[in-house]
């Protein structure tokens, strides 16, 4: 990528999440209550950044470094972190942790996949070419369920199920 190292791309990747990181966390320390009033709280939605606010609660810096790993989470939970005031060093060493580990997989999981299918569209363009159709389809499905799901339009979960979930 622009002629540079791929591992040099990774590595600035890196930096820039984890200073990205620190932004969110000083940004939601500094909201504080009034997280939930932004116009990115009433986006997100006082629910779920309750439920957000309970994961960190429950597991704390941890909860930071896990949500690398769970997309929706990684950009929401260090303004949450920092709105309930997880302690800092700890989330800097979560956030670094986490931004160590998932940005490097993450890209290199990604340069996979690309080259994968650059090796294949060399030998077959229409297989290729219907990977990506296959792909855009899921992708699609996936975001009319959300939207449904959003909008009340999915079936109801069982109760037992809609009770633990809350609990």
């Amino acid at each position: 990528m622009f002629g540079l190292p791929l591992w040099l791309v990774v590595a600035v990747g890196a930096v820039a999440l984890f200073g990205a990181f620190q932004v969110y966390y000083w940004v939601g320390r500094r909201l504080g209550e009034a997280l939930y009033r932004s116009r990115m709280g009433r986006r997100i939605g006082r629910e779920r950044i309750e439920r957000v606010e309970n994961v960190v609660r429950r597991w704390g810096a941890l909860a930071v470094y896990g949500c690398f790993w769970v997309p929706g989470l990684r950009h929401t939970l260090p303004w949450v972190a920092g709105a309930l005031r997880v302690n800092y060093r700890w989330y800097v060493v979560a956030s670094a942790l986490g931004c160590l580990t998932w940005v490097p997989v993450a890209s290199f999981g990604l340069y996979s996949l690309l080259w994968a299918w650059l090796s294949l569209a060399a030998r077959s363009p229409a297989l290729a070419a219907a990977v990506v159709a296959v792909a855009a389809l899921v992708v699609a499905l996936l975001v009319r369920r959300r939207r449904r799901s959003r909008n009340g339009d999915a079936p109801a979960a069982p109760e037992a199920v809609r009770s633990c979930r809350d609990a």
